[in-house]
């Protein structure tokens, strides 16, 4: 769908959701005019690109409703038993790289670009290729990048190994050149996902560990869906949970296993008397897409899958 059909349409939003994370020394208005900001730290907005995807909303009569968030909450702490993301948390990390001059921006207010990725081994690691675009990760040169787990911190090399998909939406394997201290590597699920299956994913939404529970809808098809997987993931009431600095992260199966990576979000924007809201789609339907991690298969790195090395 184009830009035309989508403002017909009144389409809700797609937002990548590095949304590769952009950081500016001042609150300006940015070349792209579909760009929405999210306040990060230290001040600086943190804008995205955006494209369109309709997803109808049926409402909902209020006795149905009530019935339906009454299953809602007995499924999200199904959700959250699913697995102890705690024991997890070394897997996933926050990545920003900050730019210096004009070292691959466009922007000369722009100070860096974050986003979230998981470790395939302590010198390994995936994340969305939209990240390593905006990143402008090579596959030649090192580039140095702020690596964070909580607190612990680390600034390392990186490069792109392989970008992964044969589909709009790809994943970046990165190799480090220096291990990662503490990398907890994760394993890849090969058996496809079964309808209504139940996902939890890590991500660093603005800079910060974040855990949301959910399900898998179905596999995405037309020209920008086809290859994707559409989820529908939460964090109680909250379905932005997975938003601005969660591309990347990895959504696991209740054996803890990766069987996608976070790529995008429907929004779309309600207008007010005095002011716009943000929203997610309704209950019941996917907020968002990822990438299966099937796509990955043979662009790992030499080094044993999902375990680190001796």
């Amino acid at each position: 769908m184009d830009g035309d059909d989508a403002r017909r349409l009144g389409a809700p939003r797609l937002h990548s959701v590095s949304h590769a994370e952009r950081r500016h020394r001042q609150t300006s208005a940015i070349a792209d005019p579909i760009s929405i900001y999210a306040t990060g730290q230290c001040g600086f907005p943190l804008p995205c690109r955006a494209r369109s995807r309709k997803f109808p909303i049926a409402p909902l009569a209020i006795g149905p409703c009530i019935f339906f968030l009454l299953l809602l909450f007995a499924s999200s702490r199904a959700a959250a038993a699913c697995i102890d993301p705690e024991g997890l948390a070394q897997s996933t990390v926050s990545i920003t790289r900050y730019f210096s001059g004009d070292d691959g921006k466009q922007d000369p207010s722009l100070l860096g670009m974050r986003g979230t990725a998981w470790f395939l081994s302590a010198t390994s690691m995936v994340t969305a290729e939209h990240v390593a675009a905006a990143m402008a990760l090579s596959d030649r040169s090192w580039k140095q990048i702020e690596i964070r787990e909580r607190q612990n911190k680390q600034a390392i090399a990186v490069r792109i190994h392989r970008v992964a998909g044969v589909h709009a939406e790809k994943l970046a394997v990165l190799e480090l050149q220096t291990q990662f201290s503490g990398a907890q590597g994760l394993q890849i699920r090969v058996k496809p996902l079964a309808p209504e299956e139940q996902v939890v994913s890590l991500a660093y939404p603005g800079s910060r560990l974040r855990v949301a529970g959910g399900r898998f809808v179905r596999y995405g098809d037309g020209e920008s869906l086809a290859g994707t997987a559409l989820l529908e993931m939460y964090d109680g009431d909250n379905r932005l949970v997975l938003d601005h600095g969660a591309s990347g992260a990895p959504v696991l199966d209740c054996e803890g296993r990766v069987v996608a990576v976070v790529s995008n979000i429907f929004t779309q924007t309600l207008q007010l008397p005095f002011h716009a809201v943000r929203v997610s789609t309704a209950w019941g339907s996917p907020n968002v897409v990822s990438v299966p991690s099937l796509v990955l298969g043979d662009s790992l790195p030499p080094s044993p899958r999902g375990h680190l090395p001796p």
